[in-house]
């Protein structure tokens, strides 16, 4: 289907819209107008039906003027379904989804979410998350898509389309350098313009320009303003050099603290007015907030809703569509094409239909294990998990047998008596995930109620020390031994990946997660997933993180950046992940494009298996004459081939691939020195492929 909302923030705007508008508002009050500049409802029902229980309904979320007909915007989260009380589809956390590489199915994810979205009455939905994984040990690291920015924009933009394909406003969160948990309440990153431009900003920009329509500022502060009150982030960058046309609301709760806000470009405070409501009615009357902010973001709520609301939806939305059965199938083919095969020696894929005995080892093959439970938690229906997926898959010779790992001997005579163990390690909700303090977030609203706090930033980039013991004592008894490790990020291996004969990534994979891991195992599906991070091999390899930081300095470099530029190899690189068959490139070289340089690549599957390879295209800027990266990546294309067949995959180059962030001249530059292109099936890879190539400036002028 067709994203009528692609140009929103780049097609003129609607004379004819914007007189109405312009008429609304000139006929509203003071009072009528600051009304619909937040929620409303959400304490009352958040203190007293729901149980202090988030998520339990789409919440309004700004606009609403009864004298005029006009509804309230309710806003739906979900980086991984539709959150409601009621059941909805459950798919893999956005990191596994990342770990796709596929454009076109993280659309139709966007899609099936935005249809349960509109059934549940909702009109925004917080599903597209993209902060850059500047580090690994970030809490809320499985919400995002991974580390590179021109990777994160081009998964959110596909998420972002199929979203609003369906006439849900999609926001883009959290704008912006938002990558700690524990702090995140008090952190002032500090970060030069250069830094932001190039690193932390690229992705928001491509996901806006794919027109997505609504943005939510994050809690932490920029600079040395909260990002809600930041005028450089929000007036001078999005809504100035940008062009964004939609509205920017708040986090919740704490997003917003004072009526100066608005000034900065906040639109919305959400959940409820605390500082919009009749206290900025009074900054008004005292003239410290000009009402023509105020005329200016109803103008945006009121464009940007009108605008969805009446283009024709492509289909009707009912309950029948609540994880329905090609939602549900969809969960499991993402999760299918999300498993990283890190390591394989000549385990997988196994035989169900073989004579053998399989000992699944280690409590989380278990449970169900779907991610964080704050604000991205799902309720699904029921949930697969790996173990179930595997007893099902099994054939009739093949016994599934199930340790938890928690008594030794025992778990040692089980292993010895297998053929092949499969042993499910790594973390839950409680390790990793959204930080929610107690009270914190609730500060002053109601001091005699204590939360618990969960989640938050990890402790370790390591396994927990009984994961690793159980590996080490697993290895020793069986051989024939993988390891899946669930985690939303990297998990340093080094103590122990030598040991065992095969290692996967399986992510918190989702409502089908465990047929999908059993279909991975058994060979019925080639594994195709590809880390969207570097592992490294020591953690002093990484940038300087701080859970508890008060300030924090953010710079150029991280991840593959990081490592290059600091002459350290990642354990495994970005973007690698291993298939059961083989392929080769061959042949890079530059062929003449229409003004722009193109490359192209032969790739081939050398193997017995079809297979599905994700090629991927970095600039190198080592003829710099400023601080640059190594090689940055600048595109990557997915190509399914059969046994021996060759296909050619081309990548076209523009301007802006090769460009710089000059911060004294606040623009782009491109310098005119030699580039090299270099293609290949991961960061590491694509090094032994390079082809050299100058700008040509009078195609660029």
């Amino acid at each position: 289907m067709a994203n009528a909302h692609k140009d929103f923030n780049t097609a003129p705007l609607d004379p004819a819209l914007e007189q109405e508008v312009r008429t609304i508002v000139n006929d509203l009050s003071l009072t009528e107008k600051i009304k619909m500049l937040s929620g409303h409802g959400f304490f009352e029902n958040f203190f007293g039906e729901e149980n202090r229980q988030f998520g339990q309904r789409a919440y309004p979320a700004g606009s609403g003027n009864e004298r005029h007909g006009i509804p309230s915007l309710h806003f739906c989260d979900g980086p991984r379904g539709a959150r409601h009380k009621r059941n909805t589809t459950c798919f893999p956390v956005t990191m596994a989804r990342g770990a796709t590489w596929d454009r076109n199915i993280e659309r139709r994810v966007g899609e099936a979410i935005a249809i349960e979205a509109r059934a549940l009455g909702a009109s925004i939905s917080g599903a597209v998350c993209i902060n850059l994984l500047r580090h690994p040990a970030w809490g809320r690291a499985q919400e995002t898509y991974g580390e590179d920015p021109v990777h994160l924009g081009e998964m959110g933009a596909a998420l972002t389309e199929g979203l609003q394909t369906h006439n849900i406003i999609a926001t883009a969160k959290h704008f912006a350098v938002n990558s700690i948990e524990n702090s995140r309440f008090k952190v002032d990153v500090r970060v030069s313009d250069r830094a932001l431009h190039e690193v932390y900003l690229p992705h928001f920009k491509r996901v806006l320009m794919s027109g997505c329509a609504s943005v939510m500022s994050a809690y932490n502060k920029i600079n040395g303003d909260y990002c809600a009150h930041s005028v450089p982030l929000l007036r001078k960058i999005l809504k100035g050099q940008w062009g964004f046309k939609g509205f920017v609301h708040s986090d919740w709760v704490k997003g917003c603290y004072g009526e100066d806000a608005l000034t900065a470009g906040l639109d919305v405070e959400m959940p409820e007015g605390i500082f919009y409501g009749s206290n900025l009615e009074g900054a008004v009357g005292r003239g410290e907030v000009d009402e023509a902010h105020i005329d200016e973001a109803v103008t945006r709520i009121l464009r940007t809703q009108f605008t969805f609301a009446r283009t024709d939806d492509p289909r009707t939305y009912s309950d029948e569509d609540l994880a329905c059965n090609a939602h549900i199938q969809l969960s499991r083919a993402v999760a299918e094409k999300s498993f990283v095969l890190l390591k394989n020696d000549d385990l997988l894929p196994l035989n169900p239909n073989d004579t053998q005995t399989i000992a699944v080892i280690g409590k989380l093959a278990d449970e169900v294990n779907l991610g964080d439970r704050g604000s991205s938690s799902v309720n699904p229906p029921y949930a697969v998990t790996l173990l179930n997926g595997l007893t099902s898959a099994a054939g009739p010779n093949t016994t599934i047998v199930f340790d938890d790992g928690s008594d030794p001997k025992r778990m040692t005579k089980c292993a010895e008596a297998a053929d092949v163990v499969i042993a499910i390690v790594g973390y839950t909700w409680e390790n990793e995930g959204e930080f929610i303090p107690g009270n914190e977030a609730l500060e002053g609203l109601d001091p005699d109620k204590q939360l618990p706090s969960r989640g938050g930033d990890r402790d370790s980039l390591t396994l927990l020390s009984s994961d690793e013991a159980m590996i080490a004592k697993l290895s020793d008894t069986n051989d024939r031994l993988l390891v899946g490790v669930m985690s939303g990020s990297a998990v340093i291996m080094e103590s122990w990946r030598d040991k065992p004969a095969a290692i996967m990534m399986t992510w918190y994979p989702g409502m089908e997660g465990g047929n999908a891991f059993a279909s991975v195992i058994f060979g019925e599906i080639n594994p195709e997933g590809r880390l969207p991070f570097s592992i490294p091999a020591d953690a002093d390899h990484l940038p300087f993180f701080d859970a508890e930081a008060d300030e924090i300095k953010y710079g150029l470099y991280h991840g593959y950046t990081l490592l290059e530029k600091s002459g350290h190899r990642a354990a495994f690189p970005f973007g690698y992940g291993l298939s059961y068959t083989d392929f080769t490139y061959s042949d890079i070289r530059q062929t003449k494009g229409d003004s722009l340089p193109t490359f192209e690549i032969d790739v081939t599957n050398t193997g017995d298996r079809p297979g599905t390879e994700t090629v991927q295209l970095y600039i190198g800027f080592g003829e710099s004459l400023i601080d640059r990266p190594v090689k940055l990546l600048r595109g990557f294309e997915k190509v399914t081939l059969r046994p021996g067949e060759t296909r050619t995959v081309a990548f076209s180059v523009s301007p802006q691939d090769l460009a710089y962030y000059d911060a004294t001249a606040q623009s782009w530059q491109v310098e005119p020195v030699g580039y090299t292109a270099h293609i290949g099936a991961n960061s590491e890879d694509a090094v032994t492929r390079t082809v050299r190539f100058e700008l040509n400036q009078a195609a660029y002028s």
